[in-house]
């Protein structure tokens, strides 16, 4: 886990946009953030902010540039937050502004005013089976030898993994939610509130403990999350529909 960020109040939080060139959504709100008509002072990608973007795979870079490129500028003026995702990690080269959090170092551990804040993506705690797969899939050398052949192929790894993505379901619901959330024991990490994407389900749980927050997909919906102060220094997300300006 990290430790190092004061939540502040009026990040923009965003979370599994899937970005690709069939699900451009995304690209007209970050336009709207770098020319500045949407203002915050702290923006939160909490990860799957891409479909597939990997620094190993340049091609990943080339297919995502004009986006890339506007977070970069944004990194410049505005505090950038980039929690890594199972879509797109192995970032720290891509965004050099920006504090990368790798799923190592998952939850992100905040502050805000007198409040505990966990962030993260949401598949931290899979399972082993999960934990060996993405230590596998995010292997430098296992994703040059990737490129390698998808170079050779004329792309046709990337290819078939789009047409895959394209077909995905990524809004059905999740039965049995709450019951699943309730038995990952996060109140272990000793924080009022956990806020997590991955799971797209847009639901929030009120446990003994914990203020549990699961972040709605922008990809299913065009939303994203404006953090706001309450009462009594209470934390509240509040929820956008993102409409182009």
């Amino acid at each position: 886990m990290s430790h190092k960020i004061e939540l502040q109040e009026g990040a923009l939080l965003i979370s599994d946009a899937h970005y690709s060139s069939s699900r451009t959504e995304l690209l007209s709100l970050i336009k709207d953030i770098h020319s500045k008509k949407i203002t915050t002072s702290q923006l939160i990608l909490m990860g799957d902010v891409f479909d597939a973007l990997f620094f190993e795979v340049p091609k990943t870079q080339e297919n995502n540039k004009e986006m890339i490129k506007l977070l970069n500028e944004i990194s410049e003026s505005i505090e950038l937050i980039y929690l890594e995702g199972n879509h797109d990690f192995n970032l720290k080269a891509v965004f050099k502004g920006a504090q990368i959090v790798p799923v190592q170092k998952q939850p992100l551990i905040c502050t805000f005013k007198d409040k505990t804040v966990a962030l993260a993506h949401g598949d931290f705690d899979i399972g082993v089976s999960y934990s060996i797969y993405t230590s596998f899939i995010r292997n430098t050398c296992i994703l040059y030898v990737l490129n390698f052949i998808n170079r050779l192929s004329n792309n046709f790894i990337l290819n078939k993994l789009d047409n895959y993505l394209d077909k995905k379901d990524d809004c059905k619901e999740f039965v049995g939610f709450e019951n699943y959330i309730k038995n990952r024991q996060l109140e272990s990490f000793g924080s009022e509130y956990f806020i997590e994407g991955h799971y797209h389900q847009n639901k929030s749980f009120l446990f003994p403990k914990l203020n549990y927050i699961n972040l709605a997909a922008f990809a299913c919906n065009q939303r994203y999350f404006i953090v706001k102060l309450m009462k009594d220094n209470e934390l509240v997300i509040d929820e956008n529909r993102y409409v182009e300006i």
